[in-house]
């Protein structure tokens, strides 16, 4: 199959679901209409939010569209539905962010984490507010509270399908797809003396624009295997982190599984699963007014965001 990816662009007529296949965007409705889809198909492929939202009903469509698309595209009878200069949005509004904490040896390492054994442990999953999503090119936006902001790139996994007590072997069948999300942290506000709690991961973690999230969501039948996917990130020019999504502690179906224990996953849901070493913290450098941030996995694409300074 032909890599592509869905993504949110910004239009004159409002916000449209579209299709990324080489080096073409296209409007992903029309693009169903042309290949056969009915009204009511086609209107739940209008927002990512309720394609995924409905993957049960919409993941065979679009991979209808997508076979479809890769034959007209050699004739190029689909220019008239290609959106010229695409702007990308966030691709989708996560139902709930979940993150995986220190899921890196070597990025437990550089931030001081003991960690016990994998055999003796079980994955450190902390929430991220949905309001601190933002999509491509809009900017990081470091508050006054925080002298300490922080990248994290992270391989996105979004869940598909509603999913309780799944076993190791049924995980992958709860995917829905990929996305990459810059897991932004506010250092000096992640720990904390006045309570016996060491950590506040909330705070730290989810103040607005703390989740650039894009530029496109891949489905999983795109992607062989999530782990085995390079992972890097720069500020400016400079190449801070990379790492590959193998060298995971816990790997995507062991998030899986082990948060389907505590709760119903739905659709829309995103696991943020854990960072590479060579975030900021470790090297004493952290992100300023003026840098401008780029995280790239393999098959996902490349995330780009600058950095302001909050105005109060």
């Amino acid at each position: 199959m032909d890599w592509y990816g869905l993504a949110m662009c910004a239009t004159p007529g409002g916000p449209r679901s579209a299709l990324v296949h080489g080096d073409a965007t296209y409007d992903l409705a029309a693009l169903g209409t042309q290949a056969g889809l009915c009204a009511e198909d086609c209107a739940r492929l209008m927002t990512l939010d309720s394609t995924i939202a409905q993957w049960n009903q919409t993941e065979d469509l679009i991979e209808r569209i997508a076979e479809d698309t890769a034959r007209k595209a050699r004739t190029g009878t689909l220019e008239i539905f290609r959106l010229a200069t695409p702007r990308y949005l966030a691709p989708f509004v996560p139902y709930r962010i979940f993150g995986a904490a220190s899921n890196y040896i070597e990025h437990a390492a550089e931030m001081e984490t003991k960690l016990a054994a994998k055999a003796d442990s079980t994955p450190f999953i902390f929430l991220k507010s949905q309001g601190s999503v933002i999509g491509p090119g809009e900017p990081i936006v470091i508050p006054p509270e925080s002298q300490k902001v922080d990248w994290e790139v992270e391989l996105g996994v979004v869940i598909g399908h509603a999913a309780r007590r799944l076993a190791f072997d049924k995980a992958s069948s709860a995917i829905a797809g990929y996305v990459i999300i810059n897991d932004i942290s506010a250092r000096d506000q992640t720990r904390r003396t006045d309570f016996p709690f060491s950590h506040d991961w909330f705070r730290g973690k989810s103040f607005d624009t703390f989740s650039p999230l894009g530029p496109w969501f891949v489905p999983r039948r795109v992607i062989p295997d999530p782990h085995d996917l390079g992972l890097r990130l720069w500020v400016n020019e400079s190449l801070m982190q990379n790492g590959r999504s193998d060298e995971m502690i816990f790997n995507t179906y062991e998030q899986i599984v082990y948060l389907s224990k505590w709760l119903t996953l739905r659709p829309g849901d995103l696991l943020a699963t854990g960072t590479p070493a060579g975030v900021g913290m470790a090297r004493g450098v952290f992100l300023k007014a003026g840098d401008v941030v780029h995280a790239e996995i393999d098959g996902l694409g490349r995330l780009t965001n600058p950095v302001i300074d909050e105005v109060t």
